[in-house]
């Protein structure tokens, strides 16, 4: 093979190229790149890397803006995690997370992060910006744990937070293994005023027809469908298909990875109701994202 002849090293190749697919959200494949191995933590000492991280307070998040499309105001603030490590700098996301979900270490991270968020979406609030929304990522494995709805109580009495100012994101390819159980764990986040989106959606399998059974209240259009707007008609016709279909059952679209006005244009004249993306502002640390809320103001 050309990416190695020591079987040990192959398999930690696969193993690479595996996580990354996982990362980009399963159902897809991926060939291992040398780039994989420098970007990559070594797995074998993760978890205790993740846990020292989480001690250390190493974790941060930053902060990107979703602006409604007719108003062109700033209506919340998605939070992306991010991990200051002593050694290698900032890293992603990707470069973790599918390995702390299958360690179990998304669950106290992940914890971590819904905390802080809601702290972070208070004081905003506190400092007389008009009560944005934020928006957290959720992963299958924090719906599965049981007490996820007791866990969101404990944080909004907390934080003080309103549960309407609390977006939770679910991953698309979370649509279609999901069991009853967890459904109706969806249900009772949303019986306490806490709203739910459907992340990415575009980039898997799921189709509109699966959203019906979820009690969300709307779905992020993948960048993927928005990054060749307008000018392929392919992904026009995409697009404006799910944003009619959307609309006829009662959900709100918001649209990923917006970075030119063209694609604001042709958004806004199909009815979807916002956006985010560099074309507002990339994601930044709380103290640079209140910055920039207080220049849009």
């Amino acid at each position: 093979p050309w990416d190695s002849a020591n079987p040990q090293e192959l398999l930690s190749h696969a193993d690479a190229a595996m996580y990354r697919a996982k990362a980009q959200g399963g159902n897809t494949h991926q060939f291992y790149t040398a780039g994989m191995k420098t970007a990559g933590l070594d797995r074998s000492t993760l978890e205790m890397e993740l846990s020292r991280a989480l001690s250390k307070e190493e974790f941060l998040l930053h902060y990107q803006p979703q602006m409604n499309l007719c108003t062109k105001q700033v209506i919340g603030m998605e939070a992306l995690l991010r991990w200051h490590h002593p050694y290698q700098g900032l890293i992603g996301p990707n470069h973790f997370i599918p390995q702390a979900e299958e360690n179990g270490m998304i669950i106290p991270i992940g914890e971590w992060v819904l905390r802080t968020a809601s702290k972070q979406a208070k004081y905003w609030e506190k400092q007389g910006f008009p009560a944005p929304h934020v928006a957290v990522n959720l992963s299958a494995r924090q719906i599965h744990q049981g007490n996820l709805p007791a866990l969101m109580q404990d944080i909004l009495k907390h934080s003080h937070l309103d549960p309407e100012h609390l977006k939770l994101e679910l991953t698309e390819t979370f649509l279609i293994h999901e069991t009853e159980e967890t459904i109706q764990t969806l249900r009772e986040l949303k019986a306490m005023g806490i709203h739910l989106y459907i992340d990415d959606f575009g980039a898997g399998y799921a189709s509109l027809r699966y959203l019906k059974s979820f009690p969300i209240d709307g779905i992020k259009l993948d960048q993927s469908l928005i990054q060749n707007l307008p000018h392929s008609t392919n992904d026009a016709a995409i697009v404006m298909a799910v944003i009619s279909l959307a609309k006829a059952i009662g959900l709100q679209v918001i649209a990923e990875g917006v970075e030119s006005q063209e694609q604001v244009d042709f958004l806004e004249e199909y009815g979807c109701d916002a956006m985010q993306g560099y074309w507002i502002a990339p994601p930044l640390p709380a103290n640079e994202s209140t910055q920039h809320m207080v220049h849009m103001a």
